[in-house]
Formats: structure tokens, C-alpha cells, sequence
């Protein structure tokens, strides 16, 4: 049952996503953007942990999760070290996501040409 609830679960974060395309007629950047801030704020009230528990790699894959990560981790890091946490935090949870992003697209960039 826990594989049906990540399925639906992460199917309705996309769903949602896929009508920002389509029916808000959202560019893909503030899509993503809203889906990140979304995230974001679901885990600054403290419902993106409960519903990761609930729905598993159906909270965790899309990328909402990385607005969870974001604010999961400042918030981490504020109440362990104060302020300076809240910038460290922030690239702690999310360092590797980042530099595998870089690192792919540098590799993706010297295998494929752009037209233009």
C-alpha cells in the first residue's frame, strides 16, 4: 500500500505542476519556482515531514522536495547554531543535488550542440 500512496501522491504533485503548464500557462522557470516555494512553505508550517512519512518517494522525488530541503535544513541548522545556521543550513541538505545539477549539465553542454 505504501508503493500506491507515493504513486498518487507524487502523481498529484505533478498533476498539479502539469496544470500550471497548461492551464495557468506558467512558463517551465516559474513553474519550478512555485513548486519550490510551495514545498518550501508546507515544511516551514511542518506538514512536508508528516506527508514524506505518509507518501515516502512520493514526497521526496518531486521538486517540491527541494524546497523542503531547503527550509528543512536552515531551520536545522538555526536552532543548533543561531543565524548563521539558517546559510549553512541551507547548503547542507542540498550541496550534492546541486553539484550533480552542475556537474551533469557541464557534461550534458559538452556533448550536445545548441542550435541558435
Amino acid at each position: 500500500m505504501h508503493f500506491v500512496w507515493a504513486f498518487i501522491i507524487g502523481g498529484a504533485i505533478c498533476v498539479i505542476g502539469q496544470l500550471m503548464f497548461d492551464v495557468v500557462k506558467l512558463t517551465p522557470a516559474h513553474t519550478m519556482a512555485a513548486l519550490v516555494v510551495t514545498g518550501a512553505i508546507v515544511d516551514g508550517v511542518g506538514l512536508y515531514e508528516p506527508l514524506v512519512d505518509f507518501a515516502g518517494a512520493g514526497a521526496t522525488v518531486p521538486i517540491t522536495s527541494f524546497g523542503n530541503a531547503l527550509v528543512h535544513g536552515a531551520l536545522t541548522e538555526y536552532y543548533r547554531d543561531g543565524w548563521i545556521g539558517v546559510i549553512t543550513g541551507i547548503f547542507d541538505l542540498t550541496s550534492a543535488g546541486i553539484s550533480a545539477a552542475i556537474i551533469f549539465s557541464f557534461l550534458a553542454a559538452l556533448v550536445v550542440r545548441p542550435k541558435g
